[in-house]
């Protein structure tokens, strides 16, 4: 997948439902951070596994200072992470650490959230996306999927209180865009015909799962989702 348009991915993408519909938690919740103070001018952002930065623009906007860092150089790095999961930057030298899908692709979860731990200042932010379920998707590696409470376990047992936590694509939305993702790989071995067919499905299956999120009651979503965006601070020893 190109890194540069999961921020606003045309509607007849395969996966363009829940792309849009995690990028949308982000504005949402970036903005609730520069309410408070965390984000804006003089405050700083760190992506930890940031691909080709595609949430930059969307935190500095802000006016805050965005420094994308990842395992290899490339469009959009500003810093390499090692592979025990550290940088060298600063310890408490980002007001609020990214992680956008991200943490399903970490095997030491104990050297990456004590990295994110260690960036941020006392009373900054951890902002985290990753799935709750979807397909194996290795990028290089794919370890793990996430209850909402199992989520929650894991980064208070390293440190974070969770503050807020949302639930992104619901269980009827997710069974779609499942399929959805099936079709498009069928019909893109039909060539250009193939490609044509496989937009106007993914636009149809796109109003579709709009409509399936609709109805879905947020109490069944809430335990049943595809991505949990959640924020959470360091916790007081």
């Amino acid at each position: 997948m190109n890194d540069s348009i999961r921020g606003r991915p045309p509607l007849w993408r395969h996966d363009a439902y829940t792309l849009r519909r995690l990028a949308r938690g982000l504005e949402l919740d970036l903005g609730s951070l520069a309410h408070a103070g965390l984000l804006g001018h003089g405050r700083t952002l760190v992506d930890l596994g940031c691909g080709c930065s595609p949430y930059r623009p969307l935190v500095e906007h802000s006016g805050s200072a965005y420094v994308g860092c990842d395992l290899d150089a490339g469009p959009g790095v500003d810093q390499i992470i090692s592979s025990d999961c550290k940088t060298t930057l600063p310890s408490g030298s980002a007001d609020v650490v990214g992680s956008f899908q991200v943490l399903e692709h970490v095997w030491s979860l104990d050297d990456y959230l004590g990295e994110c731990r260690r960036l941020l200042q006392p009373q900054g932010r951890l902002l985290l996306s990753t799935h709750g379920t979807w397909l194996y998707h290795p990028h290089p590696t794919d370890f793990r999927r996430w209850t909402r409470d199992g989520l929650a376990k894991e980064l208070e047992s390293r440190g974070f209180e969770v503050t807020s936590m949302r639930a992104l694509v619901g269980p009827l939305a997710w069974t779609t865009q499942f399929r959805t993702l099936a079709y498009w790989h069928l019909a893109d071995r039909l060539g250009i015909p193939g490609r044509i067919l496989g937009a106007a499905l993914c636009l149809f299956m796109y109003a579709r799962m709009r409509l399936e999120d609709a109805i879905t009651p947020s109490a069944v979503a809430a335990n049943n989702a595809a991505v949990y965006l959640l924020t959470a601070r360091l916790r007081d020893n």
